[in-house]
Parts: C-alpha cells; sequence; structure tokens
C-alpha cells in the first residue's frame, strides 16, 4: 500500500523501539491492548503539568479549563460514532464497566421473571459473566447463538431463538479470540423486530472500522480507550437517550446528584447520573487524543492496510506445515488464533517470547469460544496498522524455531 508510510507512523509509538531478550519488539498483542502515541502520552503529561484540576466543582482558572477540555471529549466521541446527542455518551473505566452498567442499571430496572436474554458463543467473558448473573437472579433464560466450525454465528438459529419473551441481545461486533466480523446491522434489525433492546460489544472493532450508531440503531454501544491507542482506565456506553433517561444510576457518591439531604436524594441529568465520582480525566483527554490521531490517519485507510497484514500473515502461516488456524469467518479482522502441531500454546508462546515476539496465548477470557473446538488455547496474533510485512516474516521463522525444538 503505497500511500501508507508504516515506518514513518511507527516513529510515533516509543514502545515498538526497544528490545525485548536482545531483538527489536515485535508487538501483535493488540487486541489485548494497543501500544500508544507520542501524541497521547504527551496529552497526558500536558494535563498534568498545565491542567491539572477536578472537573465541574470549581470556578476558578485550571477547573474551567480541565472541565471544558473533559466536556469536549465527550462532543468529540459523539461525532466519531455518530452518536445523535453528546449526553448519550457516559464515561466508563472501560467494556466491562459499560456492560454492567447496563445489565445492573436497565436490566434491574426492566428484566423480569421468564424474559430472555440472548447472547452469542463468541462472546468475551465480559460480555457473558454478567448477564449470566443476572440471568440466575431474575430467573431469565440465557440463549445462546451457536457458532459453525468457521467460527461464524448461525443467523438461522438466531431466528429461532427469538421470541416474544426476548428482552435483550448482547452481542459481540468482533470476536477477541478469532477475529470473526458479525454482521450487527442485521441481528440488530431482526432483534428489533421482537421490540428487543441490543448491547453490541465494540471493543474489537471500534480500533478497525468506522462506527455509526445511529445507521446500526443499537440501543447501546461499548468500548475501551486502550483498545484504540488510548490510555486505560477509561471507555465508553453510548445508549439512546430515552433508555438512558429511563434507567436508574448505577453508583451513586459525588456528581451524579443533583440535590441531597438526609430526607432523600435527587439525581442529575444526562449524562452525569451515571459518572459517580471523579473521573479519569487525564485517561479521558488521552482518548480525545487518539480519536484525533485515528481521524487524522483515516479509518479507511488504515483499515485497508491492516487487511493487507491480515492476507499476508495468513498466506505465510498457512504455507507452514502443521499449522491449524482456528478461525476462518468470511470477514475476518486482522488477527489470527493458531496452533503448531500438538505444541501447548503456552510452551510456544514462551519460546517465541524468547524471540522478541509479544503475542497473546491462552483462553483469551472466551473459554466457551475454545470449549468448542475441544482446546486448551491458542496462540493469538493481533495486528494493526503499526505492524509490518517484516515482522510477519519474523513470526514465521520464530514458528519454525519451535516447530524444531520440539522435533
Amino acid at each position: 500500500m503505497a500511500s501508507f508510510d508504516v515506518h514513518k507512523i511507527r516513529k510515533d509509538f516509543p514502545a515498538l523501539h526497544q528490545e525485548i531478550n536482545d531483538r527489536p519488539l515485535v508487538y501483535f498483542d493488540n487486541a489485548a491492548t494497543t501500544q500508544k502515541p507520542r501524541q497521547v502520552i504527551d496529552r497526558i503529561t500536558r494535563y498534568y503539568e498545565k491542567e491539572n484540576c477536578n472537573i465541574h466543582r470549581g470556578v476558578h482558572h485550571l477547573s474551567q479549563v480541565a472541565t471544558e477540555a473533559f466536556e469536549n471529549t465527550r462532543k468529540h466521541v459523539q461525532n466519531f460514532i455518530n452518536a445523535s446527542e453528546s449526553r448519550e455518551v457516559i464515561f466508563t473505566k472501560g467494556t466491562t464497566d459499560s456492560v454492567n452498567l447496563v445489565v445492573y442499571s436497565w436490566g434491574e430496572k426492566y428484566l423480569e421473571e421468564g424474559d430472555e436474554i440472548i447472547i452469542s458463543a463468541l462472546e468475551h467473558h465480559s460480555n457473558l459473566v454478567p448477564w449470566q448473573r443476572l440471568s440466575k437472579k431474575k430467573k431469565a433464560p440465557l440463549r445462546i447463538i451457536p457458532i459453525d466450525d468457521n467460527g461464524e454465528l448461525i443467523f438461522e438459529t438466531f431466528e429461532k431463538l427469538l421470541n416474544e419473551k426476548t428482552k435483550i441481545l448482547a452481542l459481540t461486533q468482533t470476536s477477541n479470540t478469532l477475529g470473526s466480523i458479525i454482521d450487527a446491522k442485521k441481528y440488530i434489525d431482526k432483534a428489533h423486530e421482537y421490540d428487543a433492546k441490543v448491547l453490541i460489544d465494540g471493543a474489537q472493532a471500534i480500533m478497525h472500522q468506522q462506527i455509526d450508531v445511529q445507521a446500526m440503531d443499537c440501543d447501546f454501544y461499548c468500548f475501551s480507550g486502550h483498545k484504540m491507542y488510548a490510555p486505560m482506565g477509561v471507555g465508553i456506553l453510548y445508549g439512546k437517550e430515552e433508555l438512558l433517561e429511563s434507567m436508574p444510576p448505577f453508583e451513586s457518591g459525588g456528581e451524579m446528584v443533583d440535590e441531597v439531604s438526609f430526607d432523600g436524594t435527587t439525581y442529575n441529568e444526562l449524562p452525569f447520573k451515571f459518572e459517580a465520582g471523579t473521573p479519569n480525566v487525564e485517561a479521558v483527554l488521552g482518548l480525545d487524543t487518539a480519536i484525533a490521531y485515528l481521524e487524522d490517519i483515516g479509518i479507511e485507510r488504515l483499515a485497508a492496510y491492516e487487511e493487507e497484514l491480515l492476507e499476508y500473515a495468513t498466506r505465510k502461516l498457512k504455507e507452514i506445515e502443521d499449522i491449524r488456524i482456528i478461525g476462518n469467518a468470511s470477514r475476518k479482522t486482522s488477527l489470527i488464533s493458531f496452533l503448531i502441531g500438538d505444541i501447548h500454546p503456552y510452551d510456544a508462546g514462551t519460546i517465541i517470547d524468547k524471540m522478541g515476539i509479544a503475542v497473546r496465548t491462552g483462553h483469551h477470557c472466551a473459554q466457551p469460544v475454545l470449549d468448542f473446538y475441544r482446546i486448551p488455547g491458542t496462540i493469538r496474533a493481533s495486528m494493526v496498522f503499526y505492524n509490518t510485512f517484516e515482522e510477519i516474516d519474523r513470526l514465521v521463522e520464530a514458528i519454525q524455531q519451535v516447530k524444531k525444538m520440539f522435533g
């Protein structure tokens, strides 16, 4: 891709320019967390050097500056995902926190005994365990959309699961384990035919594709900053305004209140009633900078380059004898889960690390997915726009070394 200067982009990421075990680092663990560009790091530093102050609670200069920057980020996120209003954007600690907010606010209020919850067999534990707990508490059955051998959801079975008792569908947009990309709009439209609400887990999608929550028509959408080049400890819950207005606060304390007395308390308006306590201000400002960074590159440009990386890595790995790729969906993000013969993923990952290459091994917080394939785990190489074809070649060399060591 001639117009995509990956070597220029890599200069923005300090963590990529180091040696691990006396070898240049190859970072293929981006599905777990992405590295941060210098622009994001500098923004955090500037906040602590020039703007450090609690927000929404002061009339002095620093408080006003920090508050304005914080709320401008909310508007930036609104535009980035095309929400109707900035008050539909709730700052959370991350995807897990966002899912739990919906479960324990919307779910506690609206789910009744006998109602049904639908999730998929691809879900990360963060979009499974909270619904599982609510299901048991409310005696609301949890229904599972199965996958086929390629790691794709079986839509026909989903259609059969839907009925008048279905109250919510909670669905990942992209599998963190297999890389499968789900046609979220197709599932949302079908669920809405039964008046079911839909939560989309966008943690693995937000950094690879342009998101438009209005076009998608999801009721809730959530993602984490650290998956998209922003700091850890910040995430977003988008919710349709009428739904958020009807939901009770998830946490109580400062900021989420309007008036407080010993006789009772009234709650703040959106979005503040869901943002109790002092927020992670520096991470929010880092998120603002990360979004601007992605917009400057162009989501379509980076997605096209990542597609080239995926195609190249898939072809190179398939050329290696005894490599088994787990998950062969027709649409995938730039992620490959694989096994090397009968070698345990942990053993292989340890040797690959000795060669300076960071891959993830294990069940990737999605044990039911691996149970489906009857395997204990995989080696996962997840790539983004700062990775190179040369790094993929180094991974191939490392795999060959693993094979040689294990005979």
